[in-house]
């Protein structure tokens, strides 16, 4: 069995991009979703139909960077200050390309943050 006391201590001192990452591949490749409250909550299988009505009332909004562009500093600032991220971590998000900025934000708040990012002069989807 592994050692739980050392794997808890890995865990809690990731930086953000690390946690990140982790909760991708938890969520890719396990089904495991961490809840609102930080614990982690095992993902169930939808049916078909409320799949089909989630996606037509989609409130939740992924904001993926797809590329920095040409003023990339401008973009790592602009990520620094929509995701709290230290200069290093927003550096790697930013040149990285196609990963998130922001995860599960409102409609309104996916928007603004596009528009903040694209001034910049990243190129930005939304999901």
């Amino acid at each position: 069995m592994a050692d739980l006391k050392k794997l808890a201590e890995e865990i809690v001192n990731l930086t953000l991009l690390e946690a990140q990452e982790l909760k991708t591949i938890l969520k890719d490749e396990y089904g495991i979703e961490p809840a609102a409250g930080g614990a982690v909550m095992m993902a169930g299988p939808a049916g078909g139909g409320e799949a089909a009505a989630a996606e037509e009332e989609k409130t939740e909004f992924d904001v993926i960077l797809k590329s920095a562009g040409a003023s990339k500093i401008n973009v790592i600032k602009e990520v620094r200050g929509i995701t709290g991220l230290g200069l290093k971590e927003a550096k790697d998000l930013v040149e990285a390309g196609g990963k998130a900025v922001k995860e599960g934000v409102s409609k309104d708040e996916a928007e603004d943050i596009k528009k903040k990012l694209e001034a910049a002069g990243a190129e930005v989807e939304l999901k």
